[in-house]
């Protein structure tokens, strides 16, 4: 039901906000499942997603909010049996309590560091006993037909679908931090008035950090570090205020390079739309996505995006510190005048080994890879890959967009006058940033982390939670809250 004062009311007097407007892009129509109850059109927004819920709770005569009904969302959960993929910590080996049992915790910490994916522990021990019994052979003649010299072949033809990019236009190599580097190098051009760029007021330190270290190693004046800041009084930005102040400085803007997720808020901005107007301001577009690699959906070729830049070990699952994903527009494939920083391995594949010290770049994202692809971690990045493919970045959205919405209508219901969801619900991936009443706050995160509900804090009020749709569950979803109500009671 829509009141008069603009909010939707839902059983027990949950209440949500609607923020009309255009859906973010989020190409759901190609989803695999076959089950309907886990298919939402691309056209839906959040309020759709609730009356999926409710209708599937109706037709089954259980309450949302109980136990059962998030059970029986999960024995019809099409992709149920990808959570057998994964090692799940016990209770007892994630809290290091040997009081606990021996059942799996709730793992809501995706955003920060993924899963272990079983088949990553395979492809690493096949790597190490080819090292063992093959030696240097195994670059070229590899017995399980990998071999290392060609490695990061088979990464990019896996990673590529994930977004929305050709194998041309992926490369893999070195840390998240490493690759901005790498791309502000080759894409950062200052010159006459257009030296600016442009992220983020609350981007993640790393970035802000290369960001600013960049502007001072081309002797510029801080203010071309240019932030974009929420209005006075919000957590969040608002498109249109971004799409104006491109509008208004775009000219002195060299590069916009935005999170495609927000690490803090979990804001999904909207990439296509902020792309598009930047370039047509004539500004190089880079995004950083972190926190959407594997987990929304994005298009960059499509969209046009000039280069983007990914960690692996968030929603992608490649282990702690994994090697690192990086995109470069198809239109720069063949450009070898295109300035990069150079090593032996961006050398054309083909006369690599010539050794005539004359380079000549490798077609594509290939051509920017300064050194070797290192085999074990990303041995780690391809059994995640492997998981990857029994499914798809559409059929893992739409059960994402139904267990978060099943989280917040959770926390609101029960929790709704101790906490705040900054997260919009209009432009959100797995993540909800909830901030709890700070005197409530250490009890709230020490119980869920003692009780085995692994998530992330962000002092002074901040609890990120998770659900990931390759291995959490609708009573994962419903443990959490219940062990949150009961500490904050």
């Amino acid at each position: 039901m829509l009141s008069e004062s603009g909010q939707r009311t839902w059983p027990h007097g949950v209440q949500f906000s609607i923020k009309w407007g255009t859906p973010p892009a989020l190409p759901l129509e190609n989803s695999k499942s076959t089950n309907s109850d886990f298919v939402i059109s691309h056209s839906s927004k959040h309020l759709l997603v609730m009356d999926k819920l409710q209708t599937i709770a109706t037709s089954k005569s259980l309450d949302l909010d109980t136990l059962d009904f998030a059970q029986a969302m999960d024995a019809r959960d099409p992709l149920a049996h990808l959570r057998s993929e994964f090692e799940i910590p016990t209770k007892a080996q994630v809290t290091a309590n040997a009081s606990l049992d021996d059942t799996p915790c709730t793992y809501l910490c995706g955003n920060s560091l993924g899963l272990l994916p079983k088949r990553s522990r395979r492809v690493i021990t096949e790597e190490l006993d080819e090292w063992a019994h093959r030696g240097v052979v195994g670059h070229h003649h590899h017995s399980l037909g990998r071999p290392w010299v060609d490695y990061r072949e088979q990464i990019v033809e896996k990673m590529a679908p994930l977004f929305g990019a050709k194998p041309v236009e992926v490369g893999v190599m070195n840390s998240l931090t490493v690759n901005v580097h790498l791309m502000l190098a080759s894409f950062y051009k200052p010159s006459g008035k257009r030296t600016k760029i442009l992220i983020e007021a609350k981007a993640f330190p790393s970035d802000h950090y290369a960001v600013e270290s960049q502007i001072q190693w081309h002797n510029l004046p801080k203010d071309a570090m240019l932030l974009a800041t929420p209005r006075a009084g919000e957590r969040t930005l608002r498109t249109e205020d971004i799409l104006q102040l491109i509008e208004d400085q775009g000219e002195q803007i060299a590069v916009v390079m935005l999170s495609g997720v927000q690490y803090y808020t979990g804001q999904v901005f909207e990439m296509e739309k902020i792309t598009r107007a930047a370039q047509a301001k004539g500004c190089i577009v880079g995004w950083d996505l972190a926190h959407a690699a594997g987990n929304v959906p994005v298009q960059l070729h499509d969209w046009n995006v000039d280069f983007a830049c990914w960690c692996t070990y968030k929603y992608m699952n490649s282990g702690p510190g994994g090697i690192s994903g990086f995109f470069v527009h198809e239109r720069y494939a063949q450009d070898p005048s295109h300035h990069r920083l150079t090593g032996w391995w961006a050398h054309d594949a083909a006369s690599r080994f010539q050794m005539t010290n004359e380079f000549t770049p490798n077609a594509g994202a290939a051509g920017f890879e300064i050194s070797c692809t290192p085999v074990l971690v990303s041995a780690s990045l391809l059994g995640s890959l492997e998981v990857f493919e029994m499914t798809s970045i559409a059929e893992l959205r739409n059960k994402s967009e139904l267990l978060t919405a099943y989280l917040e209508f959770l926390l609101l219901k029960h929790l709704g006058d101790k906490i705040e969801i900054m997260t919009p619900a209009e432009h959100r991936g797995a993540q909800l940033s909830v901030l709890v009443q700070t005197d409530l706050f250490e009890r709230a995160f020490t119980t869920l982390m003692a009780e085995g509900i692994i998530c992330d804090e962000r002092k002074p009020d901040c609890i990120r939670l998770a659900p990931v749709p390759l291995y959490n569950t609708f009573e994962d979803v419903w443990v959490c809250v219940n062990v949150l109500r009961k500490a904050l009671e």
